[in-house]
């Protein structure tokens, strides 16, 4: 009642307020009124706020936390009250000073690590809008959000994809890929249709995530784009290929096929320029089957001719799908897209020789370089960089100019072979001897007749 009557009074200057005010906060914090105490002191930085004393504000502010034997919920009330004021400063600067003050007055306290976290992601935003990303960045780093029990989910893997972008950004790609990995991708497979469970006794409760943080179909989108990025500086094409499908298989990506369509043709072009090993061709396999491919038939061809174990002429295909390839160029970057092209050759002449591989056990140098379209001091240098990445299994007998795709067989095996073909022999040896048996049978009864 002091309080109200106190402000329907209007006297005083501010300083005489806010002295009384902190009197009866002293009061009631002795005798253990949380209720008055948060009262009281919101009061006071609600005074300072109207006055636009903006000093004052962070003055009182750190006096009110400081005060011997201070409520948490006094600290917590005071903290939450005084973020609502950020936006309405006059200026950037004492924006910035508003922020810091509270920040340091909520480090440390681990009832307001929520607070913090979301005032350290201001600063960062104003730091980077101000063009300084590495300070950003910095800041960021300092928040470990990931041991908040009491943060949302959500709020939580949108604060770490921040930390991610901040550093891409920076193009520290080693942090990058540190921060990326506190988040497991499962998360954004979660049902979240299930109702919530109620706390157990003496589990913190989680707060509700603000209403600005994205949903998790779209924290999802946006995890995989800045993965996309980060894989994208070491030219990781399956790598960028599997977070396209990962993209292409969210709800509201696959029901739009504004949508789905760049993203499937992303899809099947880094499929192309991945080069060949198991998880690359199970992906093939897979996009092939799917149905929404027959809606670009240009690249269900490339696929197709991928699969299908036949020598590709590099001429022919370069003329049918330049065109494409020069549209989607803005999609794999202005410095990438000249060195995709490059890389495009590269897996054509891979599939080639795996081709050559399964037709031929020994083919000579010139006649592997005719079917490459190459010399064959190339076809050489690429059927030996195959054999390194332990792709295909070759030997190449340079003075006869001949290339052996058959492996060197381990005594074991040359002497399990034998044995099976001792075991079909004796067993065609067996089924013979039937056959001589019955028909000298038969004929000796059609004597007997």
């Amino acid at each position: 009642m002091f309080i109200m009557r106190f402000f329907q009074d209007g006297v005083g200057s501010l300083e005489s307020q806010i002295e009384s005010l902190l009197n009866v906060e002293k009061q009631m914090r002795l005798n253990g009124d949380v209720a008055g105490t948060k009262k009281a002191a919101i009061d006071i930085l609600q005074l300072c706020f109207e006055s636009r004393a903006w000093k004052t504000l962070n003055d009182q502010i750190v006096v009110l936390s400081k005060r011997r034997g201070q409520l948490k919920q006094a600290v917590t009330a005071m903290v939450q009250q005084a973020m609502q004021y950020i936006d309405e400063t006059p200026d950037v600067e004492t924006k910035i000073e508003l922020i810091k003050t509270l920040n340091s007055v909520s480090a440390g306290k681990i009832y307001v690590e929520i607070e913090r976290a979301r005032l350290i992601k201001r600063l960062a935003k104003i730091k980077e809008e101000q063009g300084q990303i590495a300070e950003a960045a910095d800041l960021m780093q300092e928040i470990a959000v990931e041991t908040f029990g009491a943060m949302a989910k959500t709020e939580k893997i949108a604060f770490i994809l921040e930390q991610v972008r901040l550093c891409l950004d920076r193009q520290d790609y080693v942090r990058a890929q540190i921060l990326s990995r506190k988040i497991s991708p499962r998360v954004f497979d979660a049902d979240t249709s299930k109702e919530k469970k109620k706390p157990k006794e003496g589990e913190s409760i989680v707060e509700e995530a603000p209403a600005y943080i994205p949903s998790l179909f779209e924290l999802k989108r946006i995890y995989y784009e800045l993965m996309i990025r980060y894989y994208s500086h070491s030219n990781d094409y399956l790598e960028i290929c599997r977070c396209y499908k990962s993209i292409y298989e969210i709800p509201s990506v696959k029901e739009d096929p504004a949508k789905w369509i760049p993203v499937l043709r992303k899809i099947c072009w880094y499929l192309v320029l991945a080069p060949h090993d198991p998880m690359q061709s199970s992906l093939l396999n897979s996009t092939l089957n799917d149905k929404n491919l027959s809606e670009i038939p240009h690249f269900r061809s490339l696929l197709k001719q991928l699969v299908t174990m036949e020598v590709i002429q590099w001429t022919g295909l370069w003329n049918t799908f330049k065109d494409e390839f020069e549209n989607e160029k803005n999609m794999l970057g202005g410095s990438l897209g000249d060195k995709a092209a490059g890389d495009l050759k590269e897996r054509v002449i891979e599939h080639n020789i795996l081709v050559v591989s399964k037709y031929y056990a020994r083919i000579t140098v010139k006649r592997l370089a005719e079917l490459l379209c190459l010399t064959v001091e190339e076809a050489e240098k690429h059927l030996s960089d195959m054999v390194v990445s332990k792709a295909l299994v070759a030997k190449v007998d340079r003075p006869m100019g001949i290339v052996c795709f058959e492996s060197a067989k381990d005594s074991n095996d040359i002497l399990n072979s034998w044995a099976t073909n001792l075991e079909k022999l004796l067993d065609l040896v067996e089924k013979s001897c039937h056959q001589i048996h019955k028909e000298t049978m038969v004929h000796k009864a059609a004597l007997k007749v």
